[in-house]
């Protein structure tokens, strides 16, 4: 399947981190109408938090939001999968939208091990013993969790439209994986008020940790230049162009932006 290839620069990307989620949503119903062909998107966001839903209804969420905005975290709220998770520069973000082909099996494994795949052929170039499977005590813990040497660097969320689907995942590439696991630490036990329950997330910072730690991967640009390769025709993506798209007006990224912020970003 052919696909564009979107990558946004840093410094255009909005400050407010919905919006890239908006993106991807106001995309995803333009591929399953067929307006958009697949897309390969590619972003990163200077300092961010991104909570899943269930965080989201924490008794102190509220409050636990308010206390990372003062400092100087974008939050917001996704409607895929997941639970919480910091973004900084040194996090790869990537979203494939994707729409189904007539006559196939929806099959939600079958585009998670796509990206699972996907990310792993981009470590090969510095190691190759990315496996999957979750990881307890990490932040957004997930089935399709990628590790080396038993540490996370990587989760995978699926949001699934009517004729399409955005399959998303954060890699974190440079620093420290630990520090990032206690800012989602820090956040659970304000969003708790201290007191947790067996169902709520228990962080373990330790579980995390970076390409740059794990496999020497010396920057994000250099993980990006890996990934860029495998989507220009090699692996299992299949051939894409980078191209220049502006296919989405900002009007429409606002409007979506709000309907999220309604439907999921509320006490």
């Amino acid at each position: 399947m052919r696909k564009v290839l979107i990558e946004e620069p840093l410094a255009e990307l909005s400050a407010d981190v919905t919006d890239a989620f908006a993106w991807d949503e106001v995309a995803c119903r333009k591929t399953g109408k067929g307006e958009f062909p697949a897309l390969a998107r590619i972003w990163r966001h200077p300092r961010a938090i991104v909570l899943g839903l269930r965080d989201r209804r924490l008794p102190y969420a509220g409050t636990a939001m308010e206390k990372l905005r003062g400092d100087g975290f974008s939050v917001g709220v996704r409607n895929s999968g997941g639970a919480a998770v910091p973004l900084d520069s040194g996090v790869v973000n990537l979203s494939l939208i994707l729409p189904y082909e007539q006559g196939t099996r929806m099959d939600f494994h079958r585009e998670f091990r796509l990206m699972a795949n996907l990310i792993a052929d981009a470590v090969k170039p510095w190691s190759k013993e990315v496996r999957w499977g979750e990881i307890r005590g990490s932040f957004c813990p997930g089935e399709y969790d990628l590790a080396l040497s038993g540490r996370k660097f990587c989760g995978i969320a699926q949001r699934r439209q009517l004729r399409a689907c955005v399959v998303s995942a954060f890699v974190i590439v440079e620093g420290s994986g630990e520090e990032r696991g206690q800012v989602a630490q820090r956040f659970y036990r304000e969003a708790t008020g201290g007191v947790s329950h067996a169902d709520d997330p228990m962080v373990v910072p330790a579980s995390m940790a970076s390409l740059q730690e794990l496999a020497g991967v010396p920057s994000a640009e250099a993980f990006l230049g890996s990934l860029r390769e495998l989507l220009d025709g090699r692996g299992d993506t299949g051939k894409t162009e980078a191209a220049a798209f502006s296919g989405i007006e900002f009007s429409e990224i606002l409007s979506m932006r709000n309907e999220l912020k309604r439907r999921y970003d509320h006490d």
